[in-house]
Parts: C-alpha cells; sequence; structure tokens
C-alpha cells in the first residue's frame, strides 16, 4: 500500500469521505480508529462551517508540520482536528517522526 500523506486526506473529505478521510489520520496522525474519525469529522465541520478562512489555515499545517517547530504545529492541530491532550502529543510525536528533516 503507497504511504498516506495529507493530500490523500484532503481528497477524501473533498469527496465527503469521512472513512477514507478518518484512515488517513489513523495512520498519519497516529490515532486510534474512533479518535481519527472524530478529527476527520472536526476537520469536516471547521472547513464547511468558516470556509477560506480555515482553508487557509489547514494549508499553514503543512509549512508547519515541514518546519518541525512544535509552537506552530500544536495550536493548528488543536484547530483543524480538535486535538488535545494524549491525542494531540501523539499526533506531534507521528509527524515529527514521518516529516522529520
Amino acid at each position: 500500500m503507497p504511504e498516506v500523506t495529507f493530500r490523500d486526506f484532503a481528497a477524501a473529505v473533498m469527496q465527503n469521505d469521512m472513512a477514507a478521510a478518518a484512515r488517513v489520520l489513523e495512520t498519519l496522525l497516529a490515532l486510534d480508529p474512533a479518535r481519527a474519525a472524530a478529527a476527520a469529522a472536526h476537520f469536516h465541520d471547521q472547513m464547511t462551517g468558516q470556509g477560506p478562512a480555515f482553508m487557509s489555515k489547514a494549508m499553514g499545517l503543512r509549512t508547519a508540520v515541514t518546519s518541525g517547530r512544535d509552537e506552530e504545529m500544536r495550536p493548528l492541530l488543536a484547530d483543524c482536528f480538535g486535538l488535545a491532550g494524549d491525542d494531540l502529543a501523539a499526533a506531534m510525536a507521528a509527524l515529527r517522526q514521518r516529516y522529520a528533516p
């Protein structure tokens, strides 16, 4: 199976395939299936509710992840996916490992 990316997640959300979106987040953010489904739903709700303002923030996640700066990643992961506590810590660790410079 090919490596999944945030592009795969975005494509699934745009196709309104939230099950596929959640499966991508399970891998990318090291979340269990229920938490990944909740994170995908949160993202979708924010995207439809806030429109372009949210999408601009979501696009900033790519830069934050590739920069590896926790102070940039943490608030974006919380805002975009509704992550907190252990879920947020696990997601940050997974992203650091996957996208290490």
